[in-house]
């Protein structure tokens, strides 16, 4: 039997809470794994030499706080380590972590992530619909960010959320490259002179992505670098924990005021589209046992290029047109007679409706689910 891996509990004090001071300090606080998810935003070391001006020559707010200022890339890099080993430490088995940044320091981080163990399942490319212009004219437009997913190490069964994010998408696969603007309007949180509380305030819909892909209801996620509470402010609206690790006491106040003001999803709001996976397993012999389909009954692929007879034990023999392919499963019989490695045969085998149209198979098993809920 394999052995079971221990998790851990946040304290109830630190729950749904912000933790003032170093997040490295802090980190060392909490149990080992505790933690389902971390979204972390680190400063991005951006090395702005002197002040940003626009054509009309207005001053551009851009990050020039203390917090984002390192000595050197040494110094950079030894802090990546330093916060990324801890955050490894109290992440679940399972859990998995998201790091955001720009081109100045998310490779750098990018080369931390893995030598220290975490395993990369993708980079999203989150692309601004209202970037910020290069008033200079030296460059490109900087209109994206780069956000690295990664599980806890090689092994961990990071929770992703595929059917919810397709559901959400039109029924199309989501892409690794999102398009959302950034924070502004009412959501950009700002002092009582009118200046940007914080100058790298993410969008709500963009944690409002990752949480609903990664996460479940219920699930804790940390932030150690909470800034105005934008992790914290989605997590409760979804129903998730949070905790956050902030040393800035102006934003802990502006992040606590956002916090306390959101208004949590009723529980019915809150459920995923359940994935297929996670539905009871139904056998085909099933649907057989219970006289949903007779033995000898026939089955007909979508073209009725291919048939089958149902049998007793619920196999199916395919009929004289392929005298290669023997008796067997939906599935074996459906891969052999179209040549194929695999085949799902809920989906390819149909059988007649009383009209003369066909119906796929899964139906049946769509009806003993239902009573199995029942």
């Amino acid at each position: 039997m394999a052995k079971k891996e221990s998790v851990n509990a946040v304290p109830a004090e630190k729950l749904n809470s912000i933790l003032q001071g170093d997040c490295i300090e802090n980190l060392k606080a909490l149990p080992d794994a505790c933690i389902d998810l971390i979204f972390a935003d680190p400063p991005y070391n951006l090395q702005l030499g002197g002040d940003l001006s626009r054509p009309d020559n207005s001053h551009v707010d851009a990050v020039t706080d203390e917090w984002d200022q390192f000595a050197s890339f040494k110094a950079y890099d030894d802090f990546t380590r330093g916060w990324l080993t801890e955050a490894r430490r109290v992440l679940k088995p399972n859990g998995a972590i998201w790091v955001i940044g720009s081109y100045h320091n998310i490779f750098r981080v990018g080369t931390a992530v893995q030598d220290l163990g975490f395993w990369i399942q993708n980079d999203i490319i989150w692309r601004k619909t209202n970037p910020m212009p290069n008033f200079r004219g030296t460059r490109f437009t900087n209109a994206h960010e780069t956000l690295i997913w990664a599980g806890r190490d090689k092994k961990s069964k990071v929770t992703f959320n595929y059917t919810a994010l397709k559901a959400g998408n039109e029924d199309v696969q989501m892409r690794s490259d999102w398009e959302f603007p950034l924070c502004t309007g009412g959501e950009r949180l700002k002092t009582s002179s009118g200046t940007k509380v914080h100058p790298t305030q993410k969008p709500e819909s963009l944690l409002h992505r990752v949480l609903i892909a990664c996460t479940q209801k219920g699930d804790v996620v940390l932030d150690p670098f909470f800034g105005t509470g934008t992790t914290g402010a989605v997590a409760k609206y979804l129903g998730r924990n949070f905790v956050g690790l902030e040393r800035d006491q102006s934003y802990i106040d502006a992040a606590t005021a956002r916090i306390e003001a959101v208004q949590p999803l009723q529980e019915e709001a809150i459920a995923l589209t359940p994935s297929p996976r996670a539905a009871p397993r139904v056998g085909f012999g099933q649907v057989v046992e219970k006289g949903l389909l007779r033995p000898g009954k026939m089955l007909y692929c979508s073209k009725r290029k291919y048939a089958a007879k149902v049998k007793a034990d619920g196999s199916i023999e395919p009929i004289s047109k392929t005298p290669t392919v023997p008796q067997g499963s939906i599935h074996k019989v459906g891969a052999g007679v179209q040549k194929a490695a695999a085949c799902n045969g809920w989906t390819f085998w149909h059988v007649e409706a009383g009209d003369g149209s066909l119906k796929p198979i899964d139906s049946f098993r769509a009806e003993i689910r239902a009573e199995m809920k029942n």
